[in-house]
């Protein structure tokens, strides 16, 4: 018998959250429609290596298609049970409202507009990104400091962002030095480190 590690837990716990916060809005009556249908139609996108994609055969692979897979032997009791459903982004949110299928795993933003406006739900998230921007070195141009307007949107000085740093410290040295191991409360960083060193933590945009 295959031993449930840890992680299988982490994993089961995150399909039965899917699972449950998705059929939440119309609760029986799409899982009523999956079962009497016997099969789970699943919006993915129309091909990210590694999340979602078709080879030569027409065989989906990838992490979202996975979370497909898994509902589908949650529910059904059977993973290949289901339908995949390529979509762009302009239409995927449209294709899920009109009930064309059960259940869109596939790259989207979570924000709080559509949380909050298109009347669907976000029952969990199965990957974090980011997005950046490239600039040329020669341009000189520096994102926080003292030069320029900086604090002007933020009805703040322009030495706002110096003064947080000088006089309490970044989030980091704010952490080690309140709930850091070297404390007497001794947490580790964890999920709570920088995305870039395992965590989930990222800088929000300042605009």
């Amino acid at each position: 018998m295959k031993k449930i590690t840890t992680n299988s837990f982490a994993i089961l716990a995150f399909v039965a959250t899917f699972i449950f916060a998705t059929f939440s809005a119309n609760a029986n009556q799409t899982r009523e429609n999956v079962v009497k249908r016997g099969s789970l139609n699943c919006g993915v996108s129309q091909g990210v290596p590694g999340f979602s994609n078709a080879d030569a055969s027409g065989k989906w692979t990838g992490i979202d298609v996975d979370v497909c897979r898994a509902i589908a032997a949650a529910v059904l009791g059977d993973a290949t049970k289901v339908k995949y459903t390529p979509l762009s982004a302009k239409d995927r949110f449209e294709v899920l409202k009109a009930g064309d299928i059960d259940v869109l795993a596939r790259n989207t933003t979570w924000t709080l507009s559509r949380d909050g406006g298109l009347a669907l739900e976000f029952p969990a998230t199965n990957f974090y990104d980011g997005q950046g921007f490239m600039i040329r070195k020669a341009a000189n141009i520096r994102l926080l400091g003292l030069e320029g307007e900086t604090g002007k949107n933020l009805s703040l000085g322009n030495t706002w962002s110096y003064n947080i740093i000088k006089q309490v410290g970044n989030y980091g040295e704010s952490y080690e030095a309140n709930v850091g191991p070297k404390t007497p409360v001794g947490l580790a960083r964890g999920l709570n480190a920088s995305w870039r060193k395992g965590g989930i933590l990222y800088a929000p945009p300042v605009r």
